[in-house]
């Protein structure tokens, strides 16, 4: 019986009386208005009578008797406040069927003397009703009664509206209007609908005016055990083969939509299948290995049945069922094998690079993982790096590869030893990992000749004689271990400076050797050699020869040009003189720099560092060129004397202002050309207007005729000047001399402007003397206002070409 609920039992009737067993004829009982499953109701006092042939069945499936006579409630079951009234069915010792009279009533009524309930005054805020869900029909059924106070004084009638009875879920509730008896009238869903909240009102029948104020009424739906537990998420777990007992394995996940709290949400987990390996705890899920023997190489995966249950895993309580997979996670508890004992291979002597075995491999652990993935490794046999090995990634076999040729002659045979590791470490097992023999056999080839070492190095000084004999580089048969019959050439002399003697090898001087040729790198000259033996096979062969340097250069200044800028306030100036030997040490720098002896005392030098020197005069000298023997001189004192340029000019930036001068134009200089060219084209329109209007054009007494021929006016007036000059009858005016007036004009004026400028701008535009520059030169004079020597000189003009000589003819006919 449930605690603190006061069960009362009434007996109406007279007891059966069979011996000393004693069976009431009725029995009433004080219960909740919803009563739980479980809950016990009476019990009847069976302990005289015959359990077996007694037999108890209910009317109601909402109740059960048990063996010991305990009536409790197998289903969620309302008792309305008229209360509740089934019988229990038995049969008693004399054969005969009995029943008894059950009567439940709820606690909020009494008990009457002539067994009669009577309700208590119920008020109109009533506690909250309680219904249970899914019940069974047939409908409407009654709940309980909504009263008023005024329907002590007034003769009302009751409606409800709200959710549940006129709007969504509609017509779920109902009233009678007349007695205000709430009532139910379908099938509730609390997974749906847990709580149902609507309005009660109460009218006077009369006037239909409201006797009281509006109530709130509250429906609970109570839950019953009506969704069975389903399973959430995946039910596929790893766990690694050979895990220790007790390993969590995985965890199963499950729900329940009935109501939380109670024993139908209250699930029990449990397997069907896989107990012998398995475990799963029964409240958390979670599943542990039972076995530390578990092994991926026997059986990857294991499929097992798990069980959910309500009701904490009652009998009566849902279940699914559902199949959960566990695989096997691999750990390398399996090393490589060989198929085979050892292996025997043949290579033929001086075979190029290539595979030359294949070792199959067998792993029982999963394929394509670092516990399946083998490593070779040639653990003896191979110390002058014959061989390669690598694993195939496709079929995991091993592959050795020849990456040196092998020699019969010295190398017949060849024992390798072979070892097969995976790439992860072992575990799990006491195994080791495994090698194997392989045994290579070198097939004897035919071989050309072979030099006695591959490169030989011979050191030699430069500049040595030729024919100086520098040594002797030979190849012998390996078969016959003998030079005969063996011929030497040259393969490669790029300088062509070695002679080889075909017959001995001897190698010998052809041309001079310079250490400072561009063949030598590094103070290394290389030639290639071949030998060939009678059967014409061949062999090659390298010879080093280290060229000693000798000191066979003197220290050069490359730079013989030099520039001293002028300075002011009476300073000396000076210039960096800098040199440079071919020869390398101790035949190079230091170098010693000093005057040579035909110095005329007005120069110093002094050594900067170990390639310069500072020249700088030691008197105060005009600007102008100079020349200055200096002596440079080598670490050994091997040198010449060098005579060196210097000019003594006023700079800008490091450069002489002449020279500045003489490669570009400045403004001014434009300017005064672009006035000249005015000038000019000015004279020619004068010349033009002077010839149409006078009578006198290249002579004084009417040289010319106003005849002239026009095509005169259309030839350069200059040429037309020059050509009447030249063939006018008495020759008064000579070209040279119309120029030259007009040219001095134009210096006077350029010589009077550059006196009012700053001292050197135009330097290269006044008077020079220059250098004799050979007989026979075809620059002539240079310098636009240097001195015209031989003035009358005119043969010039007999070389100026056809078309100035048809203007002289032109000219002369109209004399």
């Amino acid at each position: 019986m449930a605690p603190n609920l006061p069960v009362h039992l009434c007996i109406f009737l007279t007891l059966s009386c069979v011996d000393s067993c004693f069976i009431p004829a009725s029995i009433q009982a004080t219960v909740p208005q919803t009563v739980q499953i479980g809950h016990v109701i009476a019990k009847v006092d069976v302990d005289q009578c015959d359990t077996i042939t007694l037999h108890f069945t209910t009317s109601d499936p909402d109740f059960t008797v048990q063996h010991d006579g305990t009536i409790v409630t197998v289903a969620i079951t309302m008792v309305p406040a008229n209360g509740r009234t089934f019988s229990v069915q038995f049969q008693d010792p004399n054969g005969q069927k009995r029943e008894i009279n059950v009567y439940l009533v709820q606690n909020s009524s009494k008990v009457l003397k002539d067994g009669l309930l009577k309700r208590s005054k119920r008020r109109w805020s009533p506690l909250p009703f309680n219904i249970i869900e899914n019940h069974v029909p047939p409908f409407p059924k009654d709940i309980d009664l909504i009263a008023s106070d005024s329907s002590a004084t007034r003769s009302v009638y009751y409606t409800i509206s709200g959710p549940g009875v006129t709007e969504e879920p509609v017509g779920v509730f109902s009233v009678v209007m007349e007695t205000g008896m709430l009532r139910v009238n379908k099938v509730v869903d609390r997974e749906r609908t847990p709580q149902f909240v609507f309005q009660a009102r109460v009218f006077d029948r009369y006037t239909n005016q409201e006797t009281d104020l509006p109530l709130p009424i509250t429906v609970n739906v109570d839950d019953v055990n009506d969704n069975a537990p389903t399973f959430t998420g995946l039910l596929q777990f790893t766990v690694l083969e050979q895990s220790k007992a007790g390993t969590m394995v995985g965890m199963v996940n499950a729900t329940d939509i009935d109501e939380r709290g109670t024993d139908h949400t209250k699930i029990r987990y449990s397997l069907l299948s896989g107990t012998n390996l398995f475990y799963i705890n029964p409240e958390t899920g979670v599943i542990s290995t039972k076995t530390d023997t578990l092994d991926r190489e026997v059986n990857d995966n294991y499929l097992v049945t798990v069980e959910i249950r309500d009701m904490n895993g009652a009998l009566n309580g849902l279940f699914n069922t559902a199949t959960a997979t566990i695989v096997l996670g691999d750990i390398n508890d399996n090393p490589p094998t060989f198929t085979k004992t050892s292996y025997d291979v043949k290579v033929k002597e001086n075979q190029g690079e290539g595979l030359i075995l294949r070792i199959p491999i067998e792993d029982k652990d999963l394929v394509k993982t670092p516990n399946w993935n083998t490593e070779f490794v040639i653990q003896k046999g191979n110390e002058n790096g014959n061989f390669r090995i690598e694993r195939d990634p496709k079929t995991n076999e091993g592959l050795i590869y020849l990456i040196k040729p092998l020699d019969y002659e010295k190398t017949k045979n060849l024992k390798l030893e072979v070892l097969a590791r995976n790439q992860a470490e072992l575990s799990g097992t006491k195994a080791q990992w495994m090698s194997i023999p392989v045994d290579v056999s070198v097939v004897d080839e035919d071989e050309g000749p072979e030099f006695t070492a591959p490169t030989v190095l011979f050191t030699v000084k430069e500049n040595t004689p030729n024919d100086t004999l520098i040594g002797t580089y030979i190849a012998i048969d390996p078969e016959t271990k003998s030079s005969a019959g063996i011929k030497y050439y040259k393969v490669s002399d790029p300088a062509s400076w070695i002679k080889v003697d075909e017959s001995t090898g001897q190698l010998k001087i052809a041309n001079n050797i310079d250490r400072e040729s561009h063949f030598v790198t590094n103070g290394v000259y290389n030639v290639t050699m071949k030998a060939v033996d009678a059967s014409l096979k061949t062999g090659t062969g390298t010879v080093i020869i280290q060229v000693e340097d000798v000191n066979d250069h003197v220290p050069v200044i490359p730079s013989k040009d030099l520039v001293v800028c002028e300075k002011d306030g009476g300073e000396m100036g000076s210039v960096l003189v800098v040199a440079e030997d071919k020869d390398r040490a101790p035949f190079a720098a230091p170098f010693s720099f000093k005057l040579g002896e035909e110095h005329d005392g007005r120069w110093a030098v002094k050594r900067l560092n170990d390639t310069a020197g500072m020249l700088e005069h030691t008197k105060e000298l005009p600007n102008g060129l100079y020349t200055v023997p200096l002596m440079v001189k080598d670490l050994q004192g091997f040198g010449k004397t060098q005579t060196v340029t210097v000019r003594i000019c006023r700079c800008r930036n490091g450069a002489c202002l002449a020279y500045q001068n003489s490669t570009s134009l400045g403004v001014w200089a434009i300017l005064a050309m672009l006035l000249a060219l005015c000038l000019l084209l000015l004279l020619c329109e004068s010349l033009m207007f002077y010839y149409v209007h006078s009578s006198y054009l290249c002579r004084p007494d009417r040289l010319v005729s106003e005849a002239l021929d026009i095509r005169c006016n259309i030839l350069p007036t200059i040429g037309l000047v020059l050509g009447c000059s030249l063939w006018t009858n008495n020759k008064m005016h000579s070209p040279f001399f119309t120029s030259s007036l007009t040219l001095s004009t134009w210096s006077l004026q350029k010589l009077a402007y550059l006196g009012t400028r700053e001292e050197g701008r135009y330097a290269d535009d006044i008077i020079h003397a220059y250098g004799f520059e050979g007989v026979g030169s075809p620059a002539g004079s240079v310098g636009c206002c240097s001195d015209q020597g031989n003035q009358e000189d005119l043969d010039f003009l007999n070389t100026l070409g056809p078309k100035f000589k048809t203007l002289a003819e032109v000219c002369n006919n109209k004399k």
